[in-house]
This record gives structure tokens, C-alpha cells and sequence, in this order.
């Protein structure tokens, strides 16, 4: 599996949202109560959403975040290169001033990084999207 990124609004036909967030001035992820890896927040957009409702309410569940900013930030593009086959997706950024608790849903916990973790979940496609995410913050 490859990740590729692209401009806000190159792609179409979003299939999934995901959040790179910051509190305290440090990388917010998340745990799942299944795996011992971190993650982003994010998932599948559900009928009827826009990517940006996905992304609100993706970024509650998985964090309990119930205070802040939320900015797309770019497109990205996960599968086979060889048969085609992914899915597209959109990333967005998240600044949160107050976390509550953590609704009843498939996380166990977060924790703020200084850095991204080597125990990802999603080993092929989050550090593609934060190697973009720390190329664009370095421009300003």
C-alpha cells in the first residue's frame, strides 16, 4: 500500500476523513482499545455527511475534543498502486483547546506527542500525511 497527497479538493469521492490535531502545542492521538498503536483521528464518512461533519464528529469520538478549530488541509489517496485499487480521502487539522472525556466508542485513550510515534497504526499512510503536514508548517 502506498499514501500520495494532493491540494484540498483535487480528489473527489471521499471515502474516508482523517484529523491531525494538536493540544498543548503537541500532536494528539488516539488509541484503540483493540491495538497498542497510536493514531490519528478519523474514519469512514457516513452517508449524508460532508467530509467536514465527518471530521467533527469523527475528532469528538475519538478524542472527546469538544472545543475547538478544524481547517481542511489536504486530499490524500491510499491503495495498490499496481491494481488501483484505494480510496480516496480528506485530511484536516485540528487546534483543541478543551478535551472532555472520551465517548463509549473504540478508544481507550489519548495522549499528546512531541512527535509521531514509531507505533503507528496505519504505518503506510499517517507519517506520508505528517511529512506534509511538517513541510507545510515549516513555510510559516
Amino acid at each position: 500500500m502506498i499514501c500520495k497527497t494532493y491540494d484540498v479538493g483535487s480528489l473527489n469521492n471521499y471515502k474516508f476523513v482523517v484529523v491531525i490535531s494538536k493540544y498543548n502545542e503537541k500532536i494528539l492521538l488516539s488509541r484503540h482499545k483493540e491495538r497498542t498503536t497510536w493514531e490519528t483521528q478519523g474514519g469512514h464518512i457516513e452517508i449524508g455527511e460532508t467530509p467536514y461533519d465527518a471530521a467533527v464528529r469523527e475528532l469528538f469520538e475519538e478524542s472527546g475534543a469538544t472545543d475547538f478549530d478544524i481547517v481542511p488541509f489536504c486530499d490524500y489517496w491510499a491503495g495498490d498502486p499496481n491494481t488501483g485499487e484505494g480510496a480516496n480521502g480528506m485530511v484536516f487539522t485540528a487546534n483543541i483547546r478543551k478535551l472532555g472525556e472520551i465517548p463509549n466508542s473504540e478508544m481507550a485513550e489519548t495522549r499528546e506527542f512531541d512527535a509521531p510515534p514509531d507505533n503507528l497504526t496505519y504505518k503506510d499512510i499517517t507519517p506520508v500525511l505528517f511529512k506534509r503536514y511538517f513541510e507545510k508548517a515549516r513555510e510559516f
